[in-house]
């Protein structure tokens, strides 16, 4: 099955292992996520979606391997991204997306159970995440 959705996963450790998380004012809480447009890697929509949507510059540094959204049936293509500037906490980015919103981005603690302001795709991409790197740590 084609790919049709990218995911640039960006993580820190802070106390605990936090990923790059934003509020959507019409969606609720999410992952930056695009679609992959025609004759495009998943490893560069992923880039490309992390600058249009967060403003951050990234680079793909390990796949986290491909999801079936049980919800809409996309498969969806993980990439874990490095991104060399430290990052806020929080802070605001205004995007193009649907003729223009601000998404505010913060950092939610990976292994926290997600709150119910999270559409429940993302609560199961995130389920997908944490798995997928239980099963190939950093280094590996």
């Amino acid at each position: 099955m084609t790919i049709k959705k990218a995911c640039p996963v960006v993580l820190r450790s802070s106390e605990t292992l936090e990923i790059l998380a934003f509020e959507h004012p019409l969606a609720g809480l999410q992952l930056v996520k695009g679609s992959v447009e025609p004759g495009e890697s998943t490893e560069t929509a992923a880039a490309r979606e992390l600058f249009e949507e967060a403003g951050i510059q990234g680079k793909v540094v390990r796949d986290l391997g491909a999801w079936r959204s049980p919800i809409t049936g996309q498969m969806w293509a993980f990439h874990e991204c490095h991104v060399a500037q430290d990052l806020p906490d929080t802070w605001v980015h205004h995007t193009e997306d649907d003729g223009g919103h601000e998404f505010r981005f913060f950092w939610h603690p990976l292994m926290s159970e997600p709150s119910e302001t999270w559409h429940q795709i993302y609560k199961d991409a995130l389920g997908f995440i944490r798995l997928s790197l239980a099963k190939a740590p950093m280094g590996n």
